[in-house]
């Protein structure tokens, strides 16, 4: 997850007690020094497992990106040379922190085309899981879209339209759309399995999520709906119990568009709906047998 609930986490309190210099924007300058041999070696056997298993799963548009933007195989990549790719393409760029950042910060960044990017890579047994995010899910989960001119286009309206929400209390309705796009999205594609193919980071970075949100029987897949998707609350520590399936990347570009003030205003006196609602008003394209779902623990 992208979105810090606090910035007091354990390890972004390592980094400050490291005496990396943090800017009061929260950024560093990327500490390449500090990536060792057992940190470009998590890099190679995630890079190799995940680009495998996403052959035929992914979308095409982020295959496009990971190709354009020349994202090394075989080690921690540098900043400055995605950059160099990445900026003239959408006028994004990465910006390196130490790790989970306050939410207005993390919404200023995206307002301004700039992107955060944990620094340091997880152990070697974390491969499977990890609390917060890392370099790799942040880079390699986000980073190849946002050279994609209208997915870069909508993560730049969405951090103007949540600076908004987080001065008007709303801030819950941007984290779900935030949550059930740019991290846990699926997309229409009617060859693949249950009718979808993957473009969330959450889902990319995550062999066990891949396979899971595309050809598990358990979660439901609905059609997109702004307002829908902005009351339905999402889980954090297990795989998603419902998807909102996109038709394609212009259909974001539409969300971009919204006035999300009015939407806003009248939408943060509604109730939430499960994460496991099945609506009447729904577009059905798979409904979940729910299997192993949890009672509680929605947010």
């Amino acid at each position: 997850m992208s979105i810090a609930s606090n910035a007091n986490t354990a390890k972004l309190k390592e980094q400050f007690d490291a005496g990396l210099e943090t800017r009061a924007d929260f950024t560093i300058d990327q500490p390449t020094e500090r990536s060792g041999a057992v940190d470009h070696a998590v890099w190679r056997q995630l890079y190799a497992r995940q680009t495998a298993l996403l052959e035929g799963r992914v979308c095409d548009e982020f295959l496009e990106g990971v190709e354009r933007i020349g994202m090394p195989a075989d080690r921690v990549p540098s900043f400055d040379e995605i950059n160099a790719k990445l900026t003239p393409a959408t006028g994004w760029r990465i910006v390196a922190v130490p790790g989970l950042v306050p939410d207005q910060v993390f919404f200023e960044h995206l307002a301004n085309r700039r992107f955060p990017v944990t620094w340091w890579m997880r152990r070697p047994d974390q491969l499977d899981y990890l609390q917060e995010p890392d370099c790799f899910h942040d880079l390699f989960g986000h980073v190849p879209l946002l050279i994609n001119p209208v997915f870069a286009d909508y993560m730049h309206a969405y951090g103007r339209a949540a600076l908004a929400a987080n001065d008007a209390g709303a801030l819950p309705l941007l984290a779900r759309l935030y949550w059930y796009t740019v991290e846990f999205g699926l997309i229409r594609d009617d060859a693949s399995p249950n009718g979808v193919k993957i473009y969330g980071a959450g889902i990319v970075s995550s062999k066990g999520e891949t396979i899971y949100s595309q050809q598990s029987a358990s979660p439901n897949r609905l059609c997109f709906d702004l307002e829908r998707v902005m009351r339905t609350r999402y889980r954090i520590d297990t795989f998603q119990k419902s998807y909102f399936v996109i038709d394609d990347f212009e259909q974001l570009f539409g969300v971009a568009q919204t006035d999300f003030a009015a939407l806003l205003k009248r939408l943060v006196a509604e109730p939430a709906f499960m994460a496991g609602d099945v609506l009447d008003s729904d577009r059905i394209i798979t409904r979940g047998s729910q299997d192993g779902w949890q009672a509680d623990g929605d947010i």
